[in-house]
Formats: C-alpha cells, sequence, structure tokens
C-alpha cells in the first residue's frame, strides 16, 4: 500500500457539499485527498499523523472579496487570512487590480479607496510590477511564493486606465475610441482565456483617486457609459463568467442596470454579484429592496448573487479620515483638503459647519452611514475623559451642537481622535435571515484594505460562529453542514473553480478546527505588524479554534502556529483558474 504524506484521523468530516458530515480519518498523498474511511487506521503507513478527535475537518475557506492586490507581491504568506482557515482568495475586487495599469496608476486608484498608504504602496509597484497584461500577471503569480490559493478578477479601473491613460480615463467628456474599445475586449479575453473570473467594476462614486495628477476624482470605472460595460459583458456571458459591480448608492434604481445584464432570455444569463445586502442603521429598506432585487432576479432567469457580511458591520476611524464622510457634499470637501492646517481652516468656518450641519440632518437622501454622533463611541483622545463615550452626550454637557463638538476635536486632536461605530448588520434576529439567503455569497471581509478601519479577516469563523450558536438556543439557523457549504463549496461551484471540497481526488486545501474554540468574542480587534509595508494594521487573532491549515496538502498552519516557509517557497498556493461554463 502506498504511503500517505498525511493522515488526518478521528475529527467531523465535512466535505463542503452540504452533505451530511461525519466522523472519518483523511488520507493525504501528492497534494490531493487519497482516501475517505472509516476504518481503524494504520497510523505507520502516513509521514505525518494528525489527531483530529473533537475537531471538524473542512475544506480551506474561501474569502471571495478581498484587497490584497499589493501586498501578495512582497507578502505572500497572506497569514492574517490563512490563520483562520482560509485557503483561497479572491483579489481585483470594486474595479481594482493591478494588471494592465502603469504602476503609478495601479497605485493611484488603488491607495485611497482602500487606505493603505500611497508611500507604501507605490514603491513596491514600480519595483515589482514589469507586467501590463493578464497573461503577464499570471507569468509572475507562477514564480511567485503564494499562501493561499489566489483567484482574480480583471478591474475595470485598471482595464481603462491600461488602455486609455489615467487622465482620460477620468474625464466625464471623454468617450474610449473604437480602438480604444477593441483594445479593452482584447485584454479582457486574454483574461478570461488564462482564467480570470471576469470583471469588476464600480458605480458608487465616493471611491477617490490617489496621487498628485487626477486628486480626487472618482474612480475610473465610474465614468463609463453603461454601453461600454455591456459590450465588455457579452465576453464575460461568451466565457460564462461573473460580474462583480457596486451600485451607485445615490442612484437605488441603477440596480437595474444590472439585473438587465443579468437576465437570461433568448441568452446566456450572466453571473452577476453585486455590493452588498446589509441590513443598514441609516437606510431600512436597503435590506428587503435586496431580497426583492435578488428573488426577481433569479425568479426571470438570472444569475445573480448579493454579498454578505455575516457580521455587524464594524467601523473605526482617526479623526475626518474614513470613507463614509465621501458620501455627502460636506465631508466630500473635507477629505478633498490634503494639508491638515488648510483642512483645520475649513472645519473651523462657520459657513462649512452650517453646510456639515444641513447634511448631517438629512435623514431621507440614500446613504450607509446612520450619521448619527450619538451613535459614536470615542476609543482613544489626548483628552481621556473623553474615551468610553458617545460624541452626543458630550456635546450635550457642553450646550453645543453635536457636529461643533466633532469638528473642535478633529481641529484639536486631528487623527488622534479615534472613534468607532456600527453601520449595519446590528440586528442578530435580521442577519440570521439574510444568511439563509440563497441569492447571497457569504463573502466581503475587504481584508487587506481599510487597515486601520474594520477588520474581519476571521469571517468565516464569524460566520460558523452564528450558526453554533443558533444551535446551543435550539433554534438552528441551519445545519452546521449547510453552513461549511456556504463557505467553501457553494461558493467554489457558483464561481466555477477547483477549490471548496475535500472528496477523495479533490485538491488537499484542508482547515481543520476546534469548534469550542468559537465560544468566545470573535469580533475583537487588536494590532499587529503588516508585513514589508513597516506598519500596523487592525486584525483578528482567535486563539484556541483552528488547529491546522493545509494548502495543497502542505502545512500551512501546526497547531495555531504559521509554518515560517508560508510566502516564502513554492508549493503551498496557486493560481486557481476558471472554467468556462
Amino acid at each position: 500500500m502506498n504511503r500517505y504524506d498525511t493522515l488526518i484521523i478521528g475529527g467531523r468530516y465535512f466535505d463542503g457539499t452540504g452533505g451530511p458530515s461525519r466522523i472519518a480519518h483523511v488520507a493525504i498523498r501528492d497534494g490531493r485527498i487519497e482516501r475517505v474511511f472509516n476504518s481503524e487506521p494504520d497510523t505507520s503507513l502516513s509521514d505525518r499523523v494528525i489527531n483530529a478527535e473533537g475537531c471538524w475537518v473542512t475544506p480551506g475557506f474561501l474569502d471571495t472579496h478581498t484587497h490584497y492586490d499589493a501586498e501578495l507581491i512582497v507578502a505572500p504568506s497572506l497569514s492574517e487570512s490563512v490563520r483562520h482557515g482560509v485557503t483561497t482568495v479572491l483579489i481585483g475586487s470594486c474595479s481594482l487590480s493591478m494588471v494592465c495599469s502603469e504602476a503609478e496608476d495601479a497605485s493611484d486608484i488603488f491607495t485611497r479607496v482602500e487606505t493603505v498608504p500611497r508611500e507604501k504602496v507605490l514603491p513596491i509597484l514600480q519595483q515589482h510590477k514589469s507586467w501590463r497584461t493578464p497573461s503577464g500577471w499570471l507569468s509572475f503569480l507562477r514564480d511567485h511564493p503564494l499562501g493561499p490559493n489566489v483567484i482574480s478578477f480583471l478591474g475595470h479601473s485598471d482595464l481603462r486606465v491600461g488602455v486609455m491613460g489615467l487622465h482620460r480615463a477620468t474625464d466625464r467628456r471623454v468617450k474610449p475610441t473604437p480602438e480604444e474599445l477593441g483594445r479593452m475586449e482584447q485584454l479582457l479575453e486574454e483574461a478570461l482565456q488564462v482564467g480570470f473570473l471576469g470583471l469588476s467594476t464600480m458605480c458608487l462614486k465616493w471611491d477617490k483617486v490617489d496621487g498628485d495628477r487626477e486628486w480626487s476624482k472618482s474612480l475610473p470605472s465610474t465614468y463609463a457609459r453603461w454601453r461600454e460595460v455591456s459590450r465588455l459583458n457579452r465576453l464575460l456571458r461568451r466565457y460564462g463568467r461573473v460580474h462583480q459591480g457596486a451600485p451607485n448608492a445615490a442612484n437605488p434604481l441603477q440596480v437595474t442596470q444590472y439585473l438587465r445584464e443579468t437576465l437570461g432570455w433568448f441568452r446566456k444569463p450572466l453571473k452577476t454579484t453585486l455590493i452588498a445586502m446589509i441590513d443598514l442603521k441609516g437606510n431600512p429598506t436597503v435590506r428587503p429592496m435586496a431580497n426583492v432585487v435578488g428573488w426577481l432576479a433569479n425568479a426571470f432567469r438570472g444569475n445573480f448573487r448579493w454579498q454578505l457580511l455575516p457580521t455587524p458591520f464594524a467601523i473605526y476611524a482617526d479623526g475626518m479620515d474614513i470613507v463614509l464622510f465621501e458620501e455627502f457634499g460636506a465631508g466630500e470637501m473635507a477629505l478633498d483638503v490634503r494639508d491638515q492646517l488648510e483642512r483645520n481652516e475649513l472645519l473651523k468656518d462657520e459657513e462649512y459647519r452650517r453646510t456639515f450641519r444641513k447634511f448631517y440632518k438629512e435623514k431621507l437622501s440614500p446613504r450607509v452611514w446612520q450619521r448619527d454622533f450619538g451613535d459614536a463611541i470615542v476609543l482613544g483622545c489626548p483628552d481621556a475623559s473623553l474615551v468610553g463615550r458617545n460624541f452626543a452626550e458630550l456635546a450635550d454637557e457642553r450646550g453645543i451642537h453635536v457636529v461643533d463638538f466633532f469638528l473642535d476635536m478633529v481641529v484639536a486632536h486631528g487623527r488622534a481622535l479615534r472613534w468607532f461605530t456600527v453601520v449595519g448588520n446590528h440586528r442578530e434576529d435580521r442577519l440570521q435571515q439574510m444568511v439563509k439567503n440563497p441569492n447571497a455569497l457569504i463573502t466581503f471581509s475587504d481584508a487587506g484594505a481599510h487597515i486601520r478601519n474594520m477588520a474581519f479577516y476571521n469571517l468565516p469563523l464569524r460566520f460558523l460562529k452564528l450558526i453554533q450558536d443558533s444551535h446551543s438556543r435550539g433554534q438552528p439557523v441551519m445545519s452546521l453542514e449547510r453552513a461549511v457549504h456556504r463557505l467553501t463549496g457553494e461558493q467554489a461551484d457558483w464561481l466555477g473553480i477547483d477549490a471548496g471540497h475535500i472528496r477523495e481526488g479533490d485538491r488537499a486545501d484542508v482547515t481543520i478546527l476546534d469548534p469550542e474554540g468559537l465560544n468566545q468574542d470573535l469580533e475583537q480587534v487588536t494590532w499587529a505588524d503588516m508585513e514589508s509595508f513597516g506598519l500596523e494594521r487592525m486584525v483578528n487573532r482567535v486563539p484556541g479554534c483552528v488547529k491546522h491549515v493545509l494548502i495543497n496538502g502542505r502545512p500551512a498552519v501546526t497547531d495555531e502556529v504559521i509554518e515560517p516557509a508560508l510566502g516564502k517557497e513554492l508549493g503551498f498556493g496557486r493560481f486557481l483558474p476558471a472554467t468556462t461554463s
């Protein structure tokens, strides 16, 4: 009998299909699942034995909305995700990839939106980026010591800038020439042929460009007429690939353009996933509208999925440095001013404050942030007497408007004023209903981005905790098998990639976790070094939960410790091509 590389014994085995789990032994050889069996295991036949008694043995989790595009170039272990059982990450989201555009352009469309410092990202791209095509990028990845497996969209902003240049791609008066449209199609088709998942676009106007040349313009994808997008969608439909989009929050009816594209009347449906299904505090109509949109799209022969974060949407801010302020005029005006002293002068101006107060009290305009400083807690400040209290009660004590108090604090303390709020998914009963929705994907961690504003690196574990807690209360939201399926095989099958299952013959991407480790506060955040960036970021730590992670059969996490070879040696992750359907 052939020897095994790894033998996992006695764990509760989930195959990633949603079928019944059971106690079983899993044998791995040459990076594949060699055997799943119930008979007494002969441990002498394996070079490595993992005792998984009391643990769950699941397919490695998929994180299908990250912004690791820059990080994987210089820190490819992506260990902040792998330590939580993630073995496959999706990059190129929100129209932002780093494939077709020049180094400075790729940096400028990425850094302000995703709040990773430009002075860190730009030198990385200038030093390492030698490719300008999907095939060239893929050649780089094949020789790169990836940690988890990588799947990717081609970003529409990246594509437009690569073909048109940053200035023309962000000019509302400019339409791409027929030759430029043809070149976009050529690059997109090349991407689809080498295995990209599809195209990501952006219609949200408050995602802005960084740098000195086109500072504060909206992302290039937002300048495209829908005819351009529809033309590119024809390629996606032909190859059976995916369009990821983000509707314009200021124009809710714009979602109908995506619906029209996904429908399959007299043609193949277009796989479409949009950001995001959420129970917003500031706009409670979003959740029921998303339910209706998802049902209509699929009832009328579409192939549609929302993206859903299965945990409260907690956001942290330093002073005014948070993307939430981009969604209304007064906040946008302040963020457009880069010089701190100049910005402070603006914030002290009474006319500006009147404008801010006007926007603040508007409760009917489309918005993500609930615009309620009474629902925002001070976490850090040179004035320690403010810490732990909300802005509204502090303003009341001083007899001033809460906007004036907040702006006073920003002027006085700048980024040293750190605060926190929850913008949505705050009602557990609504969240439990949403995670059951078959028209939603359990995703949207934004891992690798917003490094001081949010941390959802342990998203899969938060979802499993939500479901396990419902079982503990005797009111299960879904079976544990279905929960694992939602994080693994369901997403892999919909995207059309070889991942998400650990049946005999499947690639051995395996997570072994102790379910007792889910019985802790998974929403806590901490700080850790961001490897190769020379700064700290918010992360998650879940001690006692994920014990082992294998990627392509190779140990990536052993006894909760990241293996030193991860991200340093070849043989772990690889680029996973999508298949044509």
